[in-house]
């Protein structure tokens, strides 16, 4: 398979993961930010991929399938929120930009989980040189998510959140990117 073929196949992959978007009337919703996300990553690789430093990292929150107004588990799995963000390296090692989709899920009125799909772009170094750090084989990766956040107020959450970015092996190398920290989520 030639890069362009692996592009192609992420894409086609990724249009397939926001599919539920073109169900619906997508362009009459409401696309204003709902929430905003601020913490702080790190590197949770090992020693031969690991990248010094912190990622601060920032993401808004969207709701235009309003899954505020989830009914039902169905309603829930069918109104996903969208999210972008972008994390950026204190040491000089890959930043990223990111959006996607997250499904949260309420265990109470206090304490939810979330798992989160979609696609994220990089700067950080492609090809095995021989230098530390992941090598990441192409700069478009899918990006997998998850988090648990608990409710502070009706306004403030804390979130640990763990996360990673790779090609699913669609270049080479593909060492990917995994991070987990902690952010606090103000609620519009």
């Amino acid at each position: 398979m030639t890069f362009n073929d692996s592009m192609r196949l992420a894409f086609a992959v990724t249009a397939f993961a926001f599919s539920p978007l073109v169900a619906r009337d997508v362009v009459a919703a409401d696309w204003s930010i709902k929430e905003v996300r601020a913490g702080v990553t790190g590197s949770i690789q090992a020693r031969s991929t690991f990248e010094p430093g912190f990622f601060p990292t920032v993401a808004l929150y969207f709701d235009p399938l309003d899954r505020a107004n989830a009914a039902t588990w169905q309603d829930v799995i069918l109104r996903p929120r969208v999210n972008v963000g972008a994390s950026v390296s204190s040491a000089g090692e890959a930043s990223q930009i990111f959006a996607g989709l997250a499904w949260t899920v309420d265990i109470t009125d206090r304490f939810y989980v979330e798992l989160g799909f979609g696609g994220a772009a990089h700067n950080g170094d492609n090809k095995d040189d021989g230098t530390n750090g992941p090598k990441l084989g192409c700069t478009l990766m899918f990006r997998e998510s998850a988090a648990a956040g608990f409710r502070l107020t009706d306004k403030l959450d804390i979130v640990a959140s763990i996360d990673h970015s790779s090609n699913a092996d669609l270049c080479d190398p593909n060492d990917g990117i995994s991070h987990a920290g902690l952010s606090l989520a103000y609620k519009f």
